[in-house]
């Protein structure tokens, strides 16, 4: 391009790369600027399991399940807890965002060759109330291709404008400063970094080579959130989640640092919401990482005991799967950074899926023949190699054994006898097919779904059966992910001031803008939700800065 473009582009993740495709749609010229190497083109999507949320959709109903907008829109709200003044943006964006998964979202995925599989998953069952926190029903649609299938149509559009000269991707390129002009927002200064081979995701170096300035009418900031920051993720760490903790891993790459939301606040952004952010308690060391701290989440059914590190049982509904963050909550409160999961290889074969693309390559690979392999004997290849090399896990023959294993990779004494009382607790309340353990009622409910009992459930069984063995525990460690507040926009992705006036010539998009007025989420997520308000403020952005 050896003009001046209509609009650049601060990161090349999935919500940039939308908002370009909008604007190369609508015959403008984009710049996308990224600090990293090519080889992370995509950005965090490419790692996602490619979950999405739709409502009402031919795959819910061919399960079996009756969604509507309605029951979507009590569940989203009473998820989200709305209540400052600051979420009038983000209370419009939900709002707008719910119509777009009821509505033409799925067509126009589709019409990008985006599909899904069939099974759709459950997840956040919920806090146990109606009205609280929690998906009523399944709706997390996993993409056939998982997130590079999701990222694919954006990038390839993007990768062929460039090729004929409509749009120019400039890797290796840090921004540094919004120019600002007589009150407008007009262009980005920076630094020109060191060409770096590093695989996607890998550090890169942050060697500087020279500077560059770049001009338009129009800025989108895309640049994601703050989770591979951890000192900034304590700093933002909310109160009512207990102490920070000491220890964390990272479901994000290092480059997730948060630099451009001061840099956007520097140039008259309002950022609020800062304090809302969502971390797994379900994250597990990585045998084979690819950027520090690396950790991979547990995607859990219903059915393994979940205790503190002392070995206590987590108390209900704080069961796997149903409630993030009240999970998260209760265990700050516990003192200690990590919990256990105890299961049997029965349990682990048919509910045990690992978050990522990398973590599941036959859903990546579209490869039937893989696949099927979920539903027969043992336990996916990515699962079984992480309980073989993981540091995570134990595996014994008897309770024994297993609580030996425990103590051996604790960081804080366990105590062997309350988990042993907890486990044997569990196993008789299955003598009878009734009972009150309310973990064992809901596995029961869960397996009335033909989703959970054909790929995700796993039959109610006793843990010390010798039938269902052996025995398993996996240390659990909170694993840094999401950052729900962010750069305050409008409907239109225009960004914000403090005073509610419009930043002109700045939009942001993405994780960046809380994916959506500065957090669309609120203070909970219903999952599904964080690949979806990357694909609608892209294209809410895209298409309202085609029109400035």
């Amino acid at each position: 391009m050896t003009h001046e473009p209509d609009a650049i582009v601060v990161g090349a993740g999935l919500s940039g790369l939308v908002a370009a495709s909008e604007l190369l749609d609508a015959g403008r010229h984009v710049t996308i600027v990224e600090q990293e190497p090519s080889a992370s083109f995509g950005g965090q999507a490419w790692w996602s399991f490619g979950g999405i949320f739709l409502i009402d959709s031919p795959e819910q109903r061919r399960m079996g399940v009756h969604d509507s907008l309605a029951l979507a829109r009590d569940d989203w709200f009473g998820t989200a807890g709305f209540d400052r003044v600051e979420d009038h943006w983000p209370k419009r964006w939900a709002e707008a965002y719910l119509q777009f998964a009821a509505g033409e979202k799925r067509a126009w995925l589709r019409e990008k060759g985006v599909s899904f599989f069939p099974v759709v998953g459950w997840a956040e069952r919920g806090d146990g109330r109606a009205g609280g926190h929690g998906n009523s029903v399944p709706r997390f649609h996993i993409t056939w291709g998982t997130g590079p299938g999701v990222v694919e149509p954006f990038a390839r559009r993007v990768q062929a404008a460039a090729a004929q000269g409509r749009a120019a991707i400039r890797n290796r390129h840090r921004v540094d400063e919004l120019i600002v002009e007589d009150g407008r927002v007009v262009g980005v200064r920076g630094a020109v970094l060191a060409p770096d081979t590093a695989d996607r995701g890998a550090p890169s170096n942050r060697d500087v080579t020279g500077d560059f300035e770049l001009r338009a009418p129009v800025v989108i900031v895309a640049s994601g959130g703050i989770g591979g920051n951890h000192d900034l993720v304590r700093a933002m760490w909310p109160e009512r989640l207990g102490e920070p903790p000491a220890h964390m891993l990272s479901g994000v790459p290092a480059h997730v640092d948060g630099r451009m939301l001061g840099i956007a606040e520097t140039a008259g952004a309002h950022l609020i919401n800062g304090d809302r952010m969502w971390h797994y308690t379900e994250g597990i060391q990585n045998w084979n990482p690819v950027w520090a701290q690396h950790g991979i989440r547990i995607l859990p059914g219903p059915s393994s005991l979940w205790l503190d590190a002392r070995g206590e049982r987590l108390p209900s509904p704080l069961f796997p799967g149903f409630d993030t963050l009240g999970t998260l909550e209760h265990l700050r409160r516990t003192g200690s950074d990590y919990s256990w999961f105890v299961l049997t290889q029965r349990i682990i074969e048919k509910e045990f899926a690992l978050s990522g693309s990398e973590q599941n390559p036959d859903l990546t690979g579209k490869d039937v023949r893989l696949l099927a392999k979920r539903v027969g004997p043992g336990a996916p290849g990515p699962v079984e190699a992480f309980k073989q090399h993981g540091a995570d896990f134990v595996v014994a023959d008897t309770l024994d054994d297993l609580l030996a294993g425990m103590q051996r990779i604790a960081d804080v004494p366990l105590d062997a006898e309350l988990v042993a009382r907890h486990v044997r607790e569990r196993d008789r309340q299955l003598d009878n097919e009734f009972g009150k353990d309310l973990q064992l009622a809901a596995i029961r409910s869960a397996r009335r779904y033909r989703g959970d009992k054909l790929i995700r459930v796993a039959t109610p069984h006793k843990l010390l059966d010798p039938a269902a063995g052996p025995l398993i525990a996996v240390k659990l460690h909170i694993l840094t992910r999401k950052s729900l507040g962010g750069i305050e926009t409008d409907l239109d992705g225009r960004v914000l001031a403090a005073d509610g006036s419009v930043v002109p010539g700045l939009y942001a998009v993405g994780e960046a803008a809380g994916f959506g007025g500065g957090g669309m989420h609120g203070y909970r997520a219903l999952e599904g939700t964080f690949l979806g308000g990357c694909l609608f403020s892209g294209r809410q952005a895209g298409r309202a800065a085609a029109r400035a």
